[in-house]
């Protein structure tokens, strides 16, 4: 798996979010959430995140 594909799913779905709210919804700096994204995430925190990015875009 290169590099470009990990988190792909995650990376399509924010669309216009910034990565600063993700991490401030996640509850962490935002510079881990980028460290977060430079190796392929377990399913279950990639569902945290998706469920975030989709409460963000409701909002």
């Amino acid at each position: 798996m290169s590099y470009f594909e990990r988190n792909f799913d995650i990376k399509k779905a924010k669309g216009n979010i910034p990565n600063w709210l993700i991490a401030e919804q996640l509850g962490i700096h935002e510079n881990s959430y980028y460290r977060l994204l430079r190796q392929e995430l377990p399913k279950k925190k990639k569902e945290e995140i998706l469920k975030i990015i989709e409460e963000l875009k409701r909002d």
